[in-house]
């Protein structure tokens, strides 16, 4: 016996089959199969469709009748992104500098009141914010 009888067609594949089923009768036919080997790794092995999390499901709402789906894709973008997308990338990016930076100098101010109030430095006699008073009832 031949070996490609013992073997199962390619075109029982479900991805190489649904490819098939758009084309006209006659070329589906015309494949071999090494290129429908070739035909199933390039309609598979897409870069674009591995995420580190990949979820897809659906559920249904017994009162309404209907069936959603849901799709939550995670991982890296590898595609290219549009001028419109840049700007707003490059928007976003710089608000959360400018938003890092103004936390991060209201917590280093924070930091030194708190260490000013505890050595006992008072800058303004008679005058305080009640956060050292806060912070020692802690």
């Amino acid at each position: 016996m031949p070996k490609d009888y013992l073997r199962p067609s390619l075109k029982d594949d479900s991805s190489v089959n649904r490819a098939l089923s758009n084309m006209p009768k006659s070329h589906a036919d015309s494949f071999s199969e090494p290129q429908l080997l070739y035909l199933r790794r390039a309609l598979t092995n897409n870069r674009w469709q591995k995420h580190m999390i990949d979820s897809r499901g659906s559920f249904y709402l017994p009162f309404l009748g209907w069936r959603f789906f849901y799709v939550f894709l995670l991982g890296r973008n590898n595609r290219a992104y549009t001028r419109k997308e840049k700007q707003l990338s490059l928007v976003l990016f710089l608000l959360s500098v400018l938003a890092f930076i103004l936390i991060s100098l209201a917590f280093g101010l924070l930091l030194l009141y708190l260490l000013k109030s505890m050595l006992g430095i008072d800058i303004l006699e008679g005058t305080s914010l009640g956060i050292w008073d806060w912070f020692k009832s802690l």
